[in-house]
């Protein structure tokens, strides 16, 4: 008997919107495609609808409702959940992934996040939180070197400063609390002390009483080689981290995973989705919090999901229906890697619309599409960040290998990338 097939909505434009359209389209329940924006790559795979932006829920909302056909709804941008449009979707009857406004607010404020995890004994670092400049400022003056500045809100990933001394510290301040940088993300900030140790990233998936962790990954912030340069959304990543090991993973779930997810429940924040957890690891001991998102990573899903064997839209439906616990969870045991090529500016000032050339890669090369369009007939950068080269491999290594040979015969005009994705370990 052949399985009924269901179509789905996915909001969003970029490298993990991408991801998610590309893994559930190998699914054999899984029928058409619709995805809001989308981009140029996912128009190969689903029916895009670029006019609609993914943060006009009325526009969201009334698609929806005009498509009866739509199973379901997957909403990956940090900024729609935010704004509730998961809530929104579901008090119209329609079948949705992701968490709540309430829970993603453990990502739309950082304020929250850190009062949250001090409220439930979760490991982080100590922190101050300001809404006046003039008090931010004094306490500069006499904080402990380096520290770390956080926009409140979101800031497309960017709104965080490491600061090695007062001046910078100073200026950084400026930028955020007068100058405005991220808008009203700088309305208030958090001031932190500097964490030291090995970062790593677990995407988890959870059904608001059930936490699963994905395979870990490793992510490459700062825009040039050797972790220098400024901060971005991520200039490449690859999975499995290589220092994260099965001792450290038991202590992060009993000490931060399990507590998250009960303390959201508990405070009625049930957080149904998938959960990011950025962790600073300084043994296996001692591993702290440094920030959570309410979705998928962008490049991270980019190199979890083509490991993940199981099919994506049964672990959405369990997430919703609170059955994970009944799913047998299968993983590729090799590595992936993922080297995000960029505009020239980026993350700065960029120029849109340069034509963007792909010549002949391995048949086994996976090209993720993240500031991308059509124009004219021709493929054109559209964003920041443009392409997420990605492969597989039986090693880190071989697998960085492959997409530094095919990434050569990818060019435009400013295109830019890092050399050494998947050489920190």
């Amino acid at each position: 008997m052949e399985t009924q097939k269901q179509n789905i909505l996915v909001i969003g434009g970029g490298g993990r919107e991408h991801a998610i359209c590309w893994t559930l389209k190998k699914s054999k329940r899984v029928g058409k495609i619709y995805c809001i924006p989308g981009n140029a790559g996912i128009f190969d795979i689903a029916e895009c609808h670029p006019d609609i932006a993914a943060t006009d829920l009325t526009k969201i909302v009334d698609f929806v409702a005009a498509h009866p056909d739509i199973y379901m709804t997957v909403v990956a941008p940090d900024d729609p959940l935010a704004l509730g449009l998961v809530d929104i979707l579901q008090s119209k009857g329609f079948r949705t992934f992701g968490p709540s406004k309430l829970a993603a607010e453990l990502e739309a404020s950082k304020v929250f996040s850190k009062d949250f995890m001090k409220r439930n004994k979760i490991p982080s670092a100590e922190y101050e939180v300001f809404s006046d400049y003039k008090k931010a400022d004094k306490y500069l003056t006499s904080a402990k070197y380096p520290l770390v500045i956080k926009a409140d809100g979101l800031a497309l990933g960017k709104g965080v400063a490491i600061c090695n001394d007062v001046a910078s510290a100073k200026s950084s301040l400026v930028e955020m609390m007068l100058d405005k940088k991220f808008g009203k993300a700088c309305d208030k900030v958090v001031i932190e002390e500097f964490l030291t140790g090995f970062e790593v990233s677990v995407l988890a998936f959870c059904d608001g009483r059930t936490v699963v962790p994905m395979v870990s990954s490793q992510d490459h912030k700062r825009a040039l080689d050797n972790d220098m340069g400024l901060n971005t959304g991520g200039m490449g990543t690859f999975s499995p981290s290589l220092t994260y090991t099965d001792e450290m993973e038991n202590t992060a779930f009993d000490t931060i995973f399990i507590p998250t997810i009960e303390g959201l429940k508990n405070e009625g924040r049930e957080f149904k989705g998938v959960i990011y957890f950025g962790l600073m690891v300084e043994s296996a001991d001692n591993i702290k919090v440094l920030e959570y998102n309410a979705r998928f990573g962008d490049p991270e899903a980019q190199v979890v999901l083509p490991r993940l064997e199981n099919d994506l839209l049964d672990i959405f439906d369990a997430c919703i229906d609170q059955k994970l616990c009944e799913i047998a969870f299968a993983w590729k045991e090799c590595a992936c890697v993922c080297v995000v090529a960029a505009s020239g500016g980026y993350p700065l000032d960029i120029e849109k619309g340069k034509e963007i050339a792909i010549g002949k890669l391995d048949d086994d090369m996976i090209v993720f599409h993240a500031g991308t369009a059509i124009k004219d007939g021709k493929l054109v950068t559209n964003g920041g960040r443009v392409l997420g080269l990605t492969s597989l491999g039986a090693s880190i290594d071989e697998a960085r290998e492959k997409v530094y040979k095919n990434i050569k015969n990818i060019s435009f005009d400013g295109m830019h990338y890092r050399t050494d994705i998947g050489k920190k370990k």
